[in-house]
């Protein structure tokens, strides 16, 4: 295994065992060491600055989420398992671009099975699922919604323009109005299952709004309150469809991947 470069380690306030584990998750997220190696303990230990009992623990702790196999040695990205909050939101940490050894990513990503995975091309799957569900969620939504759910989403609202209306806009507080509006959304739609789902893809919301709102973007308000208006008014085909236009929208200002 030819040597890289120190990884930083920012999580020095968190549990030792929390620090390898994010450490080793990171180093492999970015790229650093190739699907199918094996990340020898006495280079991590060189690396991380970390004892190699830990650093052995937090191994461990990978191949329990499946990053790594039984033997140790890292899977390809496409049997990561996503719906774990942790391995998604590894998965999404920037990948280098300026790395030598990643030249010509046309040639090793294959569309097929995309093994190799950039955040722009995941935001394109998360489009996908969120537009296969959450049109239907907006729909019960206009059904089921409470007292309740209605000042949550127009708690997220009120978030969400105070955010756009701050000095170079806010796109931390943006993201958590969008998360706060979309998990209120699947909340009000009734569906139990619905409403688990912010748990698992949250991460990757969260993400993708912060990116999406510390750049050039549609205003979010008009759109989303278009579908609050629908839900309140007890309307499902309208929220179904206000919906619908809303993710469009936002598939504009998606990230695009670089090539």
């Amino acid at each position: 295994m030819t040597s890289s470069p120190s990884v930083p380690v920012p999580w020095a306030g968190l549990d030792t065992h929390r620090t390898a584990v994010e450490s080793v998750a990171h180093a492999i997220a970015d790229g650093r060491y190739a699907a199918d190696s094996a990340p020898e303990l006495p280079g991590l230990a060189a690396q991380l600055k970390l004892p190699e009992p830990v650093l052995r623990e937090a191994l461990r702790a990978l191949v329990a989420k499946d990053v790594l196999d039984g033997s140790g040695r890292i899977r390809p990205r496409s049997a990561w398992n996503l719906l774990d909050p942790d391995v998604l939101r590894w998965t999404l940490s920037p990948v280098p671009t300026d790395r030598t050894d990643r030249t010509d990513r046309t040639d090793r990503m294959d569309r097929t099975d995309r093994t190799e995975r950039t955040p722009p091309v995941l935001y394109e799957d998360l489009h996908e699922l969120r537009r296969s569900v959450e049109p239907s969620a907006a729909a019960l939504a206009a059904q089921h919604r409470t007292t309740a759910d209605l000042a949550a989403l127009d708690a997220a609202l009120a978030a969400m323009a105070h955010a756009e209306r701050s000095a170079q806009g806010d796109p931390a507080r943006a993201a958590r109005a969008d998360a706060d509006f979309h998990t209120a959304l699947l909340t009000a739609s009734g569906n139990r299952f619905y409403a688990q789902l912010p748990r698992v893809i949250g991460p990757a919301l969260s993400a993708r709004a912060q990116v999406v709102h510390a750049g050039p973007h549609h205003h979010p308000v008009p759109a989303h309150t278009e579908v609050a208006d629908r839900v309140r008014g007890q309307d499902p085909d309208g929220a179904y469809t206000a919906m619908l236009d809303l993710l469009d929208l936002s598939l504009r200002d998606d990230p695009r991947p670089v090539i």
